[in-house]
């Protein structure tokens, strides 16, 4: 494992403010059982693609698209039920989420792609890894969620339905569970307006999709399977709960590079993306596609 320094922020924050933002564009494609699917495109060269996490928009990653289009092809996925993606009557399993981003990689042309997931992000991206293999991978990076190592992670993600009100526990509503649970995923104060925006992007989940989405009914050896079948890149980075095992992947894949971050929340791209994207950058410059 290793310890972030401020160098390459400073030189990759040097270079972006000499430089104007990439608008993305907008793009839909049919999955293989016909759900319409979004996503969101900027920038030219070798393909970085984003998946989010559970009910997670696309634009979630609008920091990252502006930041590393300069560099690369900036991809944000929508996964099905979730952001501008079609809300689907079925597929909220790892079989079918897999698959998607399979469909998408076709989609986006026969170059090796890295695959970059966050939270439930990580268990798509490792679905399609199980399941397709790296032959269309040029590398991986896994943001804060459990890979199937030890020790195993405490709780399950999910928004709490209930809430200490003056030592009474209170049932709350979907909607406000879900801006209870956006809220939980950052430590410095967000605008109450981008609070707001994400929640509502949440909430376009149907709550039987959602529910689905926290249930995989998959043992953790099959993620754990999964991030050993590769020998491509994988950069792993964590908050320190999952410091275990970031501990246990690299003892068992030396060749994989673990980095914890303190100081953030589980949305650590957004509250901090100078600091986030020099590691992208770093990550995909000197492991990935050096020179």
């Amino acid at each position: 494992m290793r310890t972030y320094t401020a160098t390459a922020a400073a030189l990759l924050g040097l270079w972006l403010s000499l430089s104007p933002a990439r608008a993305a564009k907008d793009h839909y494609f049919p999955a293989s059982d016909g759900v319409r699917l979004h996503y969101a495109e900027a920038g030219h060269g070798q393909t970085v693609v984003f998946v989010p996490g559970w009910t997670m928009p696309a634009w979630i990653f609008d920091a990252q698209i502006a930041d590393l289009s300069h560099f690369y092809h900036v991809v944000a996925f929508d996964p099905r039920s979730q952001g501008s993606s079609e809300v689907a009557a079925s597929g909220h399993e790892p079989g079918q989420r897999g698959q998607d981003i399979a469909d998408l990689l076709a989609q986006l042309g026969p170059a090796p792609v890295v695959l970059i997931g966050w939270s439930l992000g990580v268990l798509d991206s490792l679905a399609y890894l199980h399941t397709h293999g790296d032959g269309k991978i040029a590398g991986m990076v896994l943001i804060d969620n459990s890979v199937g190592e030890n020790p195993p992670p405490s709780g399950d993600g999910a928004p709490p339905v209930a809430e200490r009100r003056r030592g009474r526990r209170v049932i709350v509503s979907r909607e406000a569970a879900m801006r209870n649970f956006v809220r939980g995923m950052f430590v410095r104060p967000m605008s109450a307006s981008y609070i707001e925006r994400l929640t509502q992007a949440a909430l376009h989940t149907p709550p039987a999709a959602a529910a689905a989405l926290l249930a995989y009914p998959l043992p953790r050896s099959y993620w754990r399977e999964a991030v050993y079948s590769t020998r491509k890149p994988v950069l792993y980075i964590v908050r320190r709960g999952l410091a275990g095992q970031a501990g246990s992947l690299a003892a068992n894949d030396p060749t994989a590079e673990s980095v914890i971050l303190n100081g953030v929340g589980h949305a650590m791209f957004v509250e901090d993306p100078a600091r986030f994207d020099s590691l992208l950058y770093t990550f995909l410059q000197g492991r990935v596609w050096p020179g």
